[in-house]
């Protein structure tokens, strides 16, 4: 990476923090999980060209949208930012709000597509298989029944006539990738929460940081944080590879497996006031427990780099967990 290269994602990084960090607070947060769309913060976001992160217009790659990616999940942005840019990737389309879904059923009418981000206000939506990784454009979606997942953000069932497109490297471990990136950067906020938390609480006339099974806790948190920006970045790296699918398997796996420890860790440094809603802590925790299971769990990804390794063969398996090449 050169440093004109550094330059430009840090850029990217230091705006994102500063424009985040003025409009996500907890006020904007409670009312995405009332169905409110935040267009106020999109225009924003839309306005400042984040939108075309990663396409060749922007004059920006892969590993600069994913760093920006990272930067949603450490302000749990309540919007579909990381499905829009995947899909102006894909597929470049006109300006607007884009969203991708899970590919569960095409006929010679349609397509239908499930669990769409914000799918209600979603001008273009793509469909991904689990199984086949088919990749399915579907044209003037209609929205069906909505839900929302754990973290309260809304998830809708869509229908249409659709197209297919091809996607370069593995579109679903791209989408899981999506989602290491928005933990790992939700995990650092979590940790951040927990050491201002412990420094803030005085118990028996002392801050509980002070106390030496809050320090040991936070500690192993921090390393926890510290492994899932790693694996993060390692799979980041290993884009347009043909190591890409299984270090994205093993970043999964890996940035899941933080996520529980570290928020049950960081709920217990907070003690119940950390389980109320008018806490901060439960919008990031929420999203962990969400963004684990989405695109591929810890098994789906461990089955997926456990029968790519035995493939593989036994002789070399050593040489691929040791090397880079």
């Amino acid at each position: 990476m050169t440093e004109e290269t550094m330059d430009t994602r840090q850029l990217i990084i230091d705006t994102a923090a500063k424009m985040f960090a003025d409009q996500c607070d907890k006020a904007l947060l409670d009312a995405a999980e009332r169905g409110e769309f935040a267009t106020s913060l999109w225009t924003l976001i839309d306005d400042n060209g984040f939108t075309k992160l990663g396409t060749s217009e922007s004059g920006t790659d892969a590993a600069d949208m994913y760093a920006f990616i990272k930067e949603c999940g450490r302000y749990a942005v309540p919007l579909p930012i990381a499905e829009t840019l995947l899909v102006n990737s894909w597929c470049p389309a006109a300006e607007g709000v884009f969203s991708i879904g899970e590919l569960v059923n095409t006929t010679s009418t349609g397509a239908s597509v499930l669990n769409v981000v914000w799918g209600t206000q979603a001008r273009k939506v793509i469909g991904v298989s689990r199984d086949s990784h088919e990749v399915i454009v579907v044209q003037e979606p209609q929205a069906g029944a909505v839900s929302t997942n754990i973290a309260g953000e809304p998830r809708a069932e869509v229908h249409g006539s659709g197209h297919i497109v091809e996607v370069k490297d593995d579109p679903y471990a791209q989408l899981a990738l999506t989602r290491v990136n928005l933990m790992a950067g939700c995990l650092a906020r979590v940790l951040e929460l927990g050491i201002q938390f412990a420094m803030e609480r005085e118990q028996f006339g002392r801050s509980i940081s002070k106390f030496q099974a809050i320090q040991h806790s936070l500690a192993v948190v921090a390393s926890e944080v510290a492994a899932a920006q790693r694996a993060a970045d390692a799979a980041v790296d290993a884009l347009g590879t043909d190591r890409f699918v299984m270090e994205t398997a093993a970043s999964k796996s890996r940035v899941g497996e933080a996520c529980g420890f570290v928020a049950a860790e960081v709920h217990q440094i907070h003690g119940a006031m950390g389980f109320t809603h008018e806490h901060r802590l439960h919008h990031f925790t929420r999203r962990l427990w969400a963004w684990r299971d989405e695109w591929g769990d810890e098994f789906y990804w461990q089955d997926r780099l456990g029968r790519a390794l035995i493939e593989n063969g036994a002789d070399n398996a050593w040489d691929f967990i040791a090397t880079r090449g």
